[in-house]
């Protein structure tokens, strides 16, 4: 994080505290408590049943805030107060003496690293403690998780999509839920592999680059070079030398609509004066948004125009932005005319100025100019990106799979609801090629499996799908981040998480990464977890009568 003051153990929220849980989960910590159970050690699993976005991975994020919520974790005079008021006048009062005195001491969480790819029904955290405790950690470690996961994985995917070469800034604030969404935005979406935010605080908060220049309403406010009150601007050679800057744009204007002759002399003399006057605040940081009037016929050769008049002053103009129309085409015809005025005038940087495009990009937009041909180096993203609209929430679940010991399983008569019961292990298995083969759960006991030994890995539920696999590589997921009220390894850096989102995917076949029809990635589940989970399945499952 910047340094701005903000501690590091401290959750980037201040909503994010002890209370920002779900009624019903204080009833049940209650109940626990009144029938003798605050001392039984309970294990709750974190995971989530189905890939987002019609997609074969996830991204797994959010564990940060997870550490720094139970670092703070404890129940201050005020929350006891509030707590006594909303619940029956009868609660004992040794209740709330009890959760005045609990904090994160008592807890362990075992956890994936963050920015790691991870798969339905695996165990992205494992958190163990007092059952009363734990159990009240449910609404707010899924609701630092759900999104942040979601979001960086919609991320991910924009990146995939746009390609390696591209530059992606998220431009979604004012579209966010409420500012704590348009901060979390940004930080996961910069995590999955974004370049950039428009967002200050963001930029500020997690040293993330920030970008922006103009929008619409600023070429708006000027109807002609009338308009202009500042003129002058330094040459970079002699800065203390100045020069009528409104008279070269006037100049290269003139030759402009010589060169490009689509304009018909048809541009904006309001845009023009707006972009001088944008020109000389940032001379050297220079992008123009060209589709206030029309792109080609006036955005285009009044941006042109500018830019070498900056150039003659010994300035470099960076690009321009499209916010509407056909963006393929456009681009396309910008970047051409890009390279008739850096061939016409001998200003070779010219044909290579950056092309931002942005208007209510989704993935699929992507990809479709990616078939067309287009010309665009940058895109700014916001609604589809930072709402996930595609699909708006990821459906993480946290439950119980043991208590003193015993393993739980939850049942249902829809096969992808019941639950892996037990505390479990992790690992990835590697093949020679370096890429991923399948994720395998073992019983907690178990030995992790050998590099080059084969090992039987099943499906969880359907008995004919096995295999097995001699791995090349073995990767535990799981490590233990928290014990005894302490964070056990130092939390990375927004870049290293972002780092590790890129490094994380490429061990995925592309199969499993393409946007149309990817291949499922197997989730297995060792021989002994196998018996162990239908043994257990059908001594709870009841048996029918038929008559």
């Amino acid at each position: 994080m910047a340094s701005d003051g903000h501690s590091e153990s401290t959750p980037t929220n201040g909503v994010v505290q002890s209370l920002l849980t779900d009624l019903y989960e204080v009833t049940m910590a209650y109940s626990y408590w009144k029938n003798g159970k605050q001392n039984c050690h309970a294990i709750f699993d974190v995971f989530f049943r189905k890939n987002p976005f019609e997609g074969e991975f996830t991204i797994f994020a959010g564990l940060g805030e997870v550490l720094k919520l139970l670092q703070n974790l404890k129940y201050t005079k005020s929350d006891i107060e509030y707590l006594k008021s909303i619940l029956p006048t009868d609660t004992e009062e040794d209740f709330f003496n009890y959760l005045a005195e609990s904090d994160g001491r008592g807890i362990k969480l075992y956890s994936v690293e963050e920015g790691t790819v991870v798969f339905p029904k695996e165990p992205l955290l494992r958190v163990e403690g007092p059952l009363p405790i734990v159990q009240l950690l449910e609404t707010p470690i899924l609701n630092l998780v759900n999104y942040a996961s979601l979001v960086t994985t919609n991320a991910a995917r924009f990146r995939i999509a746009a390609g390696e070469d591209k530059k992606l800034l998220e431009f979604g604030l004012r579209r966010a839920q409420g500012p704590d969404g348009g901060l979390s935005a940004s930080k996961y979406c910069y995590a999955g592999g974004f370049d950039g935010t428009s967002n200050v605080l963001a930029g500020k908060l997690f040293d993330i680059p920030v970008s922006g220049t103009h929008a619409h309403s600023y070429i708006m406010t000027y109807t002609g070079l009338s308009d202009l009150v500042l003129r002058t601007l330094p040459l970079i050679s002699k800065p203390e030398e100045t020069v009528d800057f409104v008279t070269v744009c006037e100049k290269w204007k003139q030759k402009v609509f010589c060169c490009l002759t689509i304009s018909n002399g048809q541009a904006n003399e309001g845009e023009f004066a707006a972009f001088i006057a944008y020109s000389m605040s940032f001379p050297e940081r220079f992008l123009a948004l060209l589709d206030t009037y029309d792109v080609l016929k006036s955005g285009l050769p009044n941006f042109c125009a500018v830019a070498l008049a900056l150039n003659e002053l010994g300035y470099k103009a960076i690009g321009i932005r499209i916010d509407s129309g056909d963006l393929a085409y456009l681009s396309n015809e910008i970047r051409a005319g890009f390279q008739l005025i850096s061939k016409e005038f001998d200003v070779p940087w010219f044909a290579d100025l950056t092309i931002v495009a942005s208007n209510d990009i989704d993935e699929e937009t992507l990809l479709s100019l990616n078939q067309q041909g287009h010309s665009i180096d940058t895109y700014g993203i916001g609604t589809h990106l930072v709402t996930c609209r595609k699909q708006p929430s990821l459906g993480v679940v946290y439950k119980l799979v043991q208590v003193d010991g015993l393993a739980r399983i939850k049942l249902s008569h829809d096969v992808a609801k019941v639950t892996i019961p037990g505390q479990k292990l992790l690992c990835r298995l590697f093949g020679k090629d370096g890429h991923a083969l399948l994720d395998l759960m073992l019983k907690g006991e178990e030995q992790i499996p050998e590099v080059n030994q084969r090992v039987l890995c099943r499906h969880p539920f359907e008995e004919s799908k096995r295999a097995n696999v001699v791995p090349a590589q073995v990767e535990v997921l799981q490590k233990l981040f928290f014990e005894d009220g302490k964070v056990c390894h130092p939390l990375p850096s927004l870049k290293d998480i972002k780092e590790r989102v890129q490094t994380s995917l490429k061990s995925l076949r592309n199969d499993h990464k393409r946007a149309l029809n990817p291949t499922p990635y197997k989730v297995s589940v060792s021989n002994n977890l196998y018996q162990f989970l239908h043994d257990l399945w059908l001594d709870n499952a009841p048996i029918g009568e038929l008559s």
